[in-house]
């Protein structure tokens, strides 16, 4: 038996996740990118909101004093008494409505689309979040698995470089056996090291993935294939590239761009208003009594020229709806590349988590056989350090090709879905 400081465990993390529901209550409640894609939609409702609040009536009320210094004291004489109009004080009440304006009606309606999108674009941040989050747990429990089999390997280096000086001191065994054998245990103790590191960056990766800026750690009791499911569970798989929540947010928003190219040929188009208004001045001399006044005024617009800002307008309608085309054509086909290498990349984890069990399996035989030829006198140090090395190397590459199956079965799915959780 062999004893080493640095055989110890990794500290455990002040916090841990035990389920994929108590991962995705952190997302909702702590996530910034999901904060944000939520306001989003709430301007996107204001906007609509203020584009509504153009086509209402709007009625207002406007009252102010007047004062004159620099005229004649005004005196009059009435029944009453005397009389001075160096004061005065007024009040309006205006009240104005659209009647015909293309335009600002068109606008709601643009608007309203807008907010399909950014709902559409929060459907498609729960897709990649979760997708992340998912990537994330499993990235913990593999360094975690990682860190195991480094302090194993470790351990095994080590016992062997007791065997080696033993045998120097038996006289079957010479400097250069012990040499490699202590050089095999430094390469154990430099795997285990940057082992260590990753799987502290791995348990920040997902804090922060959770909103909590500190190592956050998975439950060793946790079923990593039960967590995949639950994760998988939480979304729902569409029906084709098209149905997928980013890419019919890019639709939403060319069929908003066409409609904004509509909307700036209305802007050619004449304007009619309505507006009436009723004032009142106090005092009105000679009587010393307000003197309401009230008119209804109807008001045609009609645009001649503007100096070309309505040209330019068009120009620019028609270059942004060419965009959002483009937009949304080169997101189509990004997302059909993404979904035939999320399927073929399944396929591919599982050939190569196969095939790494074999290369273990194989590594672990030789490992043993030469750890037991050598302990008879047979074999070199080479050989054993050799050996050794690969079997760890091995079982490194078994475990993160066991999880890559699990991120595969993962990415399949949440390819094409949406999460409406």
């Amino acid at each position: 038996p062999v004893s080493d400081p640095m055989l110890a465990p990794v500290p455990p993390p002040k916090r841990t996740i035990a389920s994929w529901q108590e991962a995705i209550a952190y997302l909702r409640a702590r996530s910034t990118d999901l904060r944000i894609a939520l306001d989003q939609v709430l301007q996107a409702e204001a906007q609509t909101r203020v584009a509504l609040a153009q086509y209402l009536p709007s009625l207002t009320t406007t009252a102010g004093g007047n004062h004159q210094f620099l005229t004649s004291t005004g005196i009059t004489f009435t029944s009453a008494g005397l009389s001075s109009s160096q004061t005065t004080a007024s009040a309006n009440l205006q009240l104005q409505q659209t009647l015909v304006n293309v335009q600002q009606f068109d606008q709601i309606s643009i608007d309203e689309l807008g907010e399909d999108a950014a709902t559409l674009t929060v459907e498609d941040r729960k897709r990649t979040l979760a997708l992340s989050l998912a990537n994330q747990v499993v990235a913990v429990v593999t360094a975690e698995r990682g860190a195991e089999i480094n302090r194993v390997g470790l351990k095994v280096a080590l016992e062997q470089q007791e065997i080696t000086v033993r045998k120097q001191a038996l006289g079957a065994a010479n400097g250069l056996d012990v040499v490699r054998a202590q050089q095999n245990a430094a390469n154990a103790r430099a795997t285990l090291v940057s082992g260590d590191e990753s799987l502290r960056e791995a348990r920040e990766a997902l804090g922060l993935a959770l909103g909590i800026p500190e190592e956050t750690g998975v439950a060793r009791d946790v079923n990593v294939d039960g967590l995949a499911q639950s994760a998988m569970a939480t979304c729902h798989v569409v029906s084709d590239v098209d149905a997928r929540p980013d890419v019919a947010a890019a639709r939403t928003n060319l069929e908003a761009a066409k409609r904004n190219l509509r909307n700036v040929y209305f802007q050619f188009l004449p304007t009619l208003n309505a507006q009436s208004t009723a004032t009142i001045v106090s005092p009105s001399p000679p009587l010393g009594a307000p003197n309401p006044t009230w008119n209804i005024q109807a008001a045609l617009q009609i645009p001649w020229f503007d100096g070309g800002q309505r040209y330019g307008a068009l120009k620019n309608a028609r270059a942004a709806e060419d965009i959002a085309h483009q937009n949304l054509e080169a997101l189509r086909r990004q997302a059909i590349i993404q979904v035939e290498q999320a399927q073929r990349q399944l396929v591919v984890a599982e050939v190569s988590a196969k095939v790494a069990r074999e290369q273990r399996d194989l590594a672990e035989r030789n490992d043993q056989m030469t750890q037991t030829a050598y302990m008879a006198g047979q074999g070199t140090s080479l050989e054993l350090v050799t050996a050794s090395e690969a079997h760890r190397q091995a079982e490194l590459n078994l475990a993160l090709q066991d999880f890559n199956v699990v991120k595969a079965r993962i990415l399949g799915v949440l390819a094409l879905a949406t999460c409406p959780w």
